[in-house]
């Protein structure tokens, strides 16, 4: 079996750290005035590295002070911000584990995680996400505290709402309590502080998971202390120390955010959170240099540009015509030369930068995780000079394996592995890594702990992938998606599904054929791209979407996405009909995970009708369109 490693001579790898030493050491040599920076009431609230850590130091003797014990889990359902960061520092300098709780989860799995965590605190942003637990806190018989980061005018009030069982606080008493024992016990952080060792139990997180219910990863200080040094050190020539701003607005709840989030704090940069609703109002505001995002928030830019480019009049709109036209021939390893490179220049000048401009112009490169990223939109941008670098990693290796380096990116990889990382392939394909990055276990779960790591510390990640003559690496599908026809052919739905996602037309799709004679799918149809092709056509777009898709030319255009999708494969693994639906999915309804991902169980259930309805002669009639592909 191959194994491949970082390339040599490049960053490092250094074990033995814990999440205060990262903080002691940006405190002494990357210190940032602005480290945090959180809107309240329209203004920037602003933390530096010393006001972070002594408030996190008066925080964690407050838990001393509520008689929190080591290792004991404190829960956090809170927004991604400033409060996320500032309570989880508190948490871990008392060497409690905390546990993040999405706030897409239904009321049924906030129970699930609290109580299986045996979460002893509670800590809740605001008003808003209280109302949403006041209904579940009599199903909670560990839980002692509940403190709330920003009350109400009312609090007082509220607090009656809650059962005798759990004492509530804000979070400025819990850290008043704190800064009067320290008062009377100066040296209490201090020794805290020395017990912490590399391998504690650092944090639980629960996996959205696309099946089932959720698996709580652990992971120790060494886990995510090396991953942070091992990650951000491939890019020191290009994140330096005490410079760089990060615009924030990816789920803390996540391991990719937070992971960057303690990097960012160990290398100094100034950190803004914002929201994706806000993301270019704050982008032209802080100017970014560095964010990390989602390949769905970049496919939605390009939609965007694209629509932008098919309604827009006059000379403006022919020069972004070409500009786009320019852009999705562009090569991103291989530059344009001679007449097209001047063209190229003079499209910068011109348009590119204004793309910049919209998200402040100072970008050097955003970082692309949580699903593939479009190889396609990694060389459309770069035209631009707006660069994604693709990565990929699991909570369960917290996060980073592999990520592509600035300057040396291969679009439609995953990069090449991180330091102190080995990636390999087994003989069935699926992706395997080893090293100080891999999770402790799943807490409780002994057997699904021992199905995913063998004897010789390998962890079996369930991913499909490749690797290159360079050790980059190519996802494919996941390993419990692949399907078998009745004609006993494997179908891989996972590249079907990414192709189908490129028509502006298409919001979601899910392939479908376990035991049938052929694939078929499901395409749940993007409104606003439906709405301005039929316009463009000619045609009334102001029908419901049901009836827009019933148009010939829509369905048409359809057939030939489907078509050009299954050019690329084996007869066999093409797709033959297509139901059109029109409505989208969400986190909301169960139906994508807190990291958009389709829970393909659960969308089968929820469309079985549909499902089987693609499978009749003649097809079954409903709310819905189905086409036959030739």
């Amino acid at each position: 079996m191959r194994i491949c490693t970082c390339p040599p001579g490049e960053g490092r790898v250094e074990l033995g750290k814990t999440i205060p030493d990262l903080l002691d050491e940006a405190c002494e040599k990357n210190p940032n005035p602005r480290f945090l920076n959180q809107r309240v009431n329209g203004e920037w609230v602003r933390y530096s590295h010393h006001d972070f850590r002594d408030e996190a130091e008066a925080q964690a003797a407050g838990w001393v002070e509520l008689g929190m014990a080591p290792g004991e889990r404190v829960a956090l359902f809170m927004h991604s911000n400033a409060d996320f960061v500032r309570v989880d520092m508190g948490s871990i300098l008392a060497r409690l584990v905390d546990v993040p709780i999405y706030l897409t989860y239904a009321p049924e799995l906030i129970v699930f995680t609290l109580q299986h965590a045996e979460a002893k605190a509670l800590v809740v942003g605001d008003e808003t996400l209280l109302e949403r637990l006041f209904p579940l806190l009599d199903e909670l018989p560990t839980l002692r505290y509940l403190v709330v980061a920003r009350p109400p005018g009312h609090w007082e009030a509220l607090k009656s709402r809650i059962p005798s069982h759990i004492e509530p606080l804000t979070l400025d008493e819990l850290i008043e309590q704190g800064r009067q024992r320290l008062a009377k016990e100066p040296n209490l952080v201090v020794g805290m502080k020395k017990a912490i060792r590399p391998e504690d139990l650092l944090t639980i997180l629960y996996t959205s998971g696309t099946t089932g219910l959720p698996k709580g990863v652990m992971l120790t200080h060494q886990n995510i202390t090396s991953n942070v040094i091992a990650a951000f050190s491939v890019f020191e020539e290009h994140f330096l120390p005490g410079q760089e701003v990060a615009l924030s607005f990816l789920p803390l709840t996540h391991i990719f955010a937070r992971m960057m989030q303690y990097g960012y704090m160990y290398r100094g940069a100034a950190v803004y959170f914002t929201e994706p609703k806000r993301l270019v109002e704050d982008a032209q505001e802080v100017r970014p240099t560095v964010f990390i995002t989602v390949p769905r928030l970049v496919e939605r830019i390009y939609e965007r540009i694209l629509e932008r480019a098919a309604t827009l009049k006059g000379l403006k709109g022919a020069l972004l015509r070409r500009a786009v036209a320019f852009a999705q021939a562009y090569e991103w390893t291989s530059p344009p030369t001679g007449l097209k490179a001047l063209e190229h220049r003079l499209l910068d000048r011109l348009v590119y930068s204004k793309w910049r401009e919209i998200l402040g112009g100072r970008l050097k490169y955003a970082v692309s995780g949580g699903a593939a990223l479009r190889a396609q939109l990694a060389h459309f941008f770069a035209a631009a000079g707006i660069y994604f670098l693709e990565g990929y990693g699991l909570t369960e290796t917290s996060p980073v394996i592999t990520v592509n380096r600035y300057g040396r990116a291969k679009p439609g990889t995953a990069g090449q592995p991180i330091p102190g990382v080995e990636v390999a392939i087994a003989e069935d394909g699926e992706i395997l890594t080893r090293g100080p990055h891999v999770m402790k276990g799943y807490y409780k779960n002994p057997e699904a702990t021992r199905e995913v790591m063998d004897e010789e510390g390998w962890f079996h990640t369930g991913d499909i992938g490749e690797l290159d003559e360079d050790c980059y690496l190519r996802i494919t599908d996941r390993k419990k998606h692949l399907f078998k026809l009745s004609t006993g052919k494997y179908v891989a739905p996972q590249p079907l599904e990414d192709h189908l996602r490129r028509s502006p037309l298409v919001d979601q799709a899910m392939v479908v054929g376990e035991g049938r004679k052929f694939t078929a799918a499901l395409i749940f149809a993007n409104e606003e791209g439906v709405r301005l092709f039929v316009e463009k056509a000619g045609l009334n777009a102001n029908r419901p979407l049901l009836d827009l898709l019933r148009e010939p030319v829509i369905q048409e255009e359809f057939r030939r996405t489907v078509q050009t999708t299954n050019a690329a494969w084996p007869r066999w693994m093409r797709i033959r009909r297509v139901a059109l639906l029109p409505r989208t999915l969400s986190m909301e309804d169960g139906l994508l995970t807190p990291t958009l991902k389709v829970r393909r169980a659960q969308v089968g259930d929820a469309f079985s009708d549909v499902i089987v309805a693609l499978y009749q002669t003649p097809p079954g009639q409903g709310d819905w369109v189905i086409l036959d592909i030739e």
